[in-house]
């Protein structure tokens, strides 16, 4: 069962970001991720919702999520992630 990562980010620093997400997207694709979306946040319609940007990325399931969040490769940059931006991460079980 397909499993989807939810991403909420707020960019500190816009350079270091765009550093970041060129070199996570790869470390993505050798988990069999799809990125669904990514954009800017347009509105939020009820609650609270500190975040500017959100992503989508669709995993085989969630044992991939763990892994490649594991994975040296992605360890290796969350200091630069954690330097350009505040995020969330979030697992989410897809249904069929």
């Amino acid at each position: 069962m397909s499993a989807y990562m939810i991403v909420h980010a707020t960019v500190k620093d816009m350079d270091k970001f765009k550093t970041y997400s060129e070199s996570a997207a790869p470390t993505l694709k050798s988990f069999g991720a799809e990125i669904m979306f990514k954009g800017s946040v347009s509105e939020v319609l009820t609650g609270e919702h500190q975040h500017k940007m959100s992503a989508v990325m669709k995993f085989p399931d969630n044992k991939c999520i763990k892994d490649w969040y594991d994975s040296a490769s992605y360890q290796a940059l969350i200091p630069l992630r954690d330097s350009a931006a505040n995020v969330i991460f979030i697992g989410v079980n897809g249904t069929s």
